[in-house]
């Protein structure tokens, strides 16, 4: 992967790009591409490209042109069919001057314009500027893997794969939308569109923004559009022709063939190994391709109840691996934390994306640039816990026109410590993604955190619009889903989006100049499981079915049948008074009027009164959990907004016109630029 900046006037008159903006963007995003970079500049546009050299380790510098260069690209990521694309496009005349993937989709354009979109196959973002139709496209990949912000300040447009260089380019006020932190307690991540800053935007997966100029000097037109959405068949039209072992043997053929087409690079290639059954799968078939293991990396928790280091052993004595492994206990979290929220570049409550973010400085510090991961099984195959819940509690609804489901959630709402009048911003959730939904008790649960911690001023500023509004979603095709597809393609859009390939994926892993790839979230592999009848994604209270059942050629018995264990790191020191002293600063009294987020009232109770209640409560951890997104939301404002909240790095004096309260500037600035090692042997 890469990064990529660039800056547009939009007014027609081809003004000159403010001098240096371009080039403090592409240093921001240093670290997304640390080999090389490279610049486009014309009257009205500059383009800029941060290199990590994977594919076309020679010649693959950007922007890449087609054969008289009308069209140049600037593009983050990787397309796995490209040597099938370029012979295609080379029997229908085209000619190469690279060896780099980028280059099909110049001359791709050419072809089909923006039916092109059908035809890519990847992870991407990228910009394409198309001289003599005078045409911008800014587009992301059809899942979210790669990040692509945007913002319009006056007649100039900014776009970058982060926050940081649009803030670099002077031209962008780092103010906060308390709509982005509405989203991350609502949803436990930031799927976008809505980020935590004002007037930036994150570009939603399948998603592209057309940029068209008259031929008379007219301002552009500006407008967004969807090439691709997730779809599932209508309920009762998936595949119940094909018994569970026919559909075994296709899903091992398809994932096979996405797991090579994911180890197609010009470097090594390693993964990411935990004690489940995705990533183990995911390492067994990287052997078979490759015909021996590749590296493999462990995270270890040191904590028993947390650990699955024992588990990624027996996978890799199984294939024959020596993993690499990476201990994160409370304090690696601690340390690492404010690190992580200048990554993520917004509030982090999952802490164990601290962990991942170790573990890919851990990849990079060895030498490599590419890993695999196995995340996306879960989205597809209902593989999170809530799902097995809901499916219990639809069991008790036989009585017509009593709904004994609703009942049990509303009493858990209660013993969870909910007021009587929350029910309603359940109803209203259930609205907006067609009817209930199990992704519904497990955000319930987090939004609770409103209520308890939220100032009045924020409540009020959050009140009139619902966060899920925001998603997108079709309902008129989702109502004619089976409701687990609904559910999973709620999480999709949610949770996959806005966690796991954003602050938990790319931002952590690129940190450290590391690209990740997904062979569950090849579009083959999706089209398939689409198909797939329910009842092998959730057979009762088995999750994921299918898979266990093709796994079962390819990995030990226990790793097989071992139940979906959450990966968490600990979290709960960040509320004891002997923690870090940037935890009592952020928490201080004087630092939440300050921000004016949160009640400091009640965060001093609870911050007091959590630890009496027992581990395994729910409330407990809704409460914990809440906690450590106050802290997150206040690091995130020290961070980027003001910098004097503690006595931690910033960037909010340092290329950027961030709203400081009163302009003291007690921080210090982060590394801009990593250590690029040799690799290891």
């Amino acid at each position: 992967m890469c990064g990529i900046a660039g800056i547009i006037d939009l007014s027609g008159a081809g003004r000159p790009v403010p001098a240096g903006a371009i080039a403090a963007m592409a240093e921001a995003i240093y670290h997304r591409g640390p080999d090389e970079d490279g610049f486009l500049e014309q009257p009205g546009l500059a383009f800029a490209s941060r290199r990590l050299s994977i594919v076309g380790l020679a010649d693959g510098r950007q922007p890449i042109h087609n054969e008289d260069g009308s069209v140049a690209v600037v593009f983050n990521g990787e397309l796995f069919d490209y040597p099938e694309m370029r012979a295609e496009l080379e029997g229908r005349g085209h000619r190469f001057a690279t060896h780099c993937d980028t280059e099909v989709i110049p001359h791709r354009w050419e072809d089909d314009q923006e039916a092109f979109f059908s035809r890519l196959r990847g992870q991407f973002a990228f910009a394409l500027w198309d001289s003599r139709r005078r045409r911008i496209i800014l587009a992301r990949d059809r899942f979210g893997i790669c990040p692509l912000y945007w913002t319009q300040q006056g007649d100039w447009l900014l776009f970058a794969s982060e926050v940081k260089a649009l803030l670099a380019s002077g031209l962008v006020e780092a103010k906060p939308d308390p709509q982005g932190i509405n989203h991350l307690f609502t949803f436990y991540a930031l799927p976008g569109p809505t980020t935590c800053f004002a007037g930036v935007q994150l570009l939603p997966p399948g998603h592209y923004l057309r940029i068209q100029w008259g031929a008379n000097g007219e301002s552009a037109q500006l407008s967004e559009r969807v090439y691709w959405q997730m779809d599932f068949p209508d309920r009762g039209q998936e595949d119940y022709a094909s018994s569970g072992r026919q559909l075994a043997e296709r899903f091992e053929d398809v994932l096979l063939g996405a797991v090579t087409r994911r180890l197609r690079a010009d470097v090594p290639v390693v993964s990411y190994l935990s004690g489940g059954v995705d990533s183990s799968l995911v390492v067994a078939l990287a052997a078979k391709v490759r015909g021996e293991p590749i590296p493999t990396f462990t995270i270890r928790i040191p904590r028993p109840d947390l650990d699955e280091t024992e588990r990624a052993s027996l996978t890799a004595q199984h294939i024959g691996v020596e993993p690499v492994v990476v201990t994160c206990g409370q304090k690696e979290v601690l340390d690492n934390y404010a690190e992580l929220i200048r990554a993520a570049e917004g509030p982090v409550i999952d802490t164990s994306c601290a962990a991942l973010l170790m573990l890919a400085r851990e990849v990079h510090t060895r030498g490599y640039k590419v890993a695999l991961t196995g995340e996306g099984a879960d989205e597809w195959l209902a593989g999170y816990p809530w799902h097995k819940v809901n499916w219990l509690l639809g069991r008790l609804d036989v009585l017509p026109r009593l709904s004994l489901s609703q009942l049990i959630r509303r009493l858990f709402a209660r013993l969870m410590g909910a007021p009587g009048g929350a029910w309603k911003f359940v109803q209203r959730a259930q609205a907006a993604v067609g009817g209930h939904n199990a992704w519904l008790d497990i955000y319930g649960i987090l939004s609770l955190s409103k209520l308890r911690f939220f100032s009045p001023w924020l409540l009020k500023q959050v009140e009139d619009r619902s966060p899920y509004d925001d998603l997108g979603f079709d309902l008129e095709r989702m109502r004619r889903w089976h409701p687990l597809n609904r559910e999973l393609a709620t999480g999709a859009r949610i949770q996959l989006a806005g966690l796991l390939l954003n602050a938990k994926g790319d931002r952590v892993a690129m940190n450290s100049s590391v690209e990740t790839r997904y062979p569950f979230l090849d579009e083959e592999v999706f089209a398939f499981l689409a198909q797939v009848p329910p009842r092998w994604k959730l057979r009762g209270l088995r999750d994921k079915a299918l898979l266990r059942v093709m796994a079962e050629r390819w990995l030990p018995r226990a790793i097989v049948r071992r139940r979906k264990a959450m990966f968490r790191a600990p979290f709960d020191s960040f509320q004891l008074e002997r923690g870090p002293a940037y935890v009592g600063e952020l928490l201080s009294t004087q630092s939440l009027r300050r921000t004016g987020y949160f009640q400091p009232e009640a965060v001093e109770y609870w911050r007091k009164s959590f630890g009496s209640l027992p581990r395994w409560l729910p409330r407990r951890i809704a409460i914990e959990m809440g906690l450590v997104g106050v802290l997150a939301t206040q690091l995130w404002h020290h961070t980027f907004i003001d910098g004097s909240l503690a006595d931690l790095p910033s960037l909010a004096f340092k290329g950027t016109r961030g709203t400081s309260l009163n302009g003291q500037t007690r921080c210090r600035p982060f590394r801009s630029k990593p250590a690029v090692p040799e690799r290891a042997d």
